[in-house]
């Protein structure tokens, strides 16, 4: 069985066919490649063939190189772009980028995080996605869950994945009001989550038991179906973390999930909504 990767960035240094946003550097960027072939390498090992870029902040909002990836591997890649939530019209933006392979659009919660989905970009974003069953795919903390569930309230057709767990566990220990917040999203049946970004949560290292409980509660909340495994490379690669790590947390060591599940989290989720 081949598995999908369904969050990972990609950049280049060739910045003059592909330059960064206004406020970003070269310097400030780690690590300063991450090319397509890493990815497919690193995942051959892990049984894992198809990947879902993100588009990758430094490059704002010219998706420009990850649509050439997407382009250059067609059938391997999916991607997620970001566009600006402030424009008048980014339900035509989202459009144009479908037509390109695109299935989501990155968002980030703003200040103040009450009500940070406020505003008519976000309301057009999401009648959009309901309309075109494209994902709204928010990197979030669980303080901005009350906001994103009133706009869930409003557009229950609207796709929603929330990234890597809703970051419980990135910046203090992992908390039960956290968990369920979180758990209690589920009670809005197009939203879905990332299973991901391991390295960055709970004790932050390897085998990663230590999120059992926490992955536990959410696979009992939302179902295998709605559950999407992913890595958040090359985040996942840096330093002492690897990726086999973050796949055989899924595929070999929490005994909660049957072999069946396991296929759902592992690809079929990401496969039904990505490719």
């Amino acid at each position: 069985m081949n598995y999908i990767d369904a969050h990972v960035h990609v950049w280049t240094d060739d910045f003059d066919q592909y330059p960064l946003a206004d406020g970003f550097s070269p310097e400030a960027i780690k690590p300063p490649i991450f090319y397509p072939e890493d990815i497919i390498g690193h995942g051959k090992n892990s049984r894992v063939n198809r990947v879902v870029l993100v588009q990758m902040n430094h490059y704002g909002f010219d998706n420009s190189y990850m649509l050439d990836v997407m382009r250059e591997y067609k059938g391997v890649f999916s991607g997620i772009a970001v566009i600006d939530t402030r424009a008048e019209r980014p339900d035509d933006e989202m459009r144009r980028l479908a037509k390109e392979g695109v299935r989501g659009f990155r968002v980030y919660q703003g200040d103040p995080v009450e009500e940070w989905m406020q505003g008519p970009g976000y309301e057009r974003m999401l009648a959009c996605g309901a309309e075109e069953n494209m994902a709204i795919c928010p990197l979030i903390n669980p303080a901005a869950l009350p906001s994103l569930a009133k706009r869930c309230e409003q557009f229950p057709d609207a796709p929603v994945i929330i990234d890597h767990l809703c970051r419980i566990g990135a910046g203090e220990p992992i908390r039960e009001a956290h968990i369920a917040a979180l758990c209690d999203m589920a009670q809005y049946p197009r939203v879905m989550v990332k299973v991901s970004a391991f390295y960055a949560l709970g004790e932050k290292k390897a085998p990663h038991t230590d999120l059992a409980e926490l992955i536990q509660r959410v696979y009992e909340a939302f179902g295998a179906e709605r559950l999407m495994w992913a890595s958040d490379c090359p985040y996942q690669v840096q330093g002492e973390y690897s990726y086999a790590a973050s796949v055989e947390l899924i595929e070999q060591r929490l005994d909660f999930i049957s072999t069946e599940d396991r296929a759902r989290m592992l690809r079929d989720t990401a496969a039904e909504f990505f490719f």
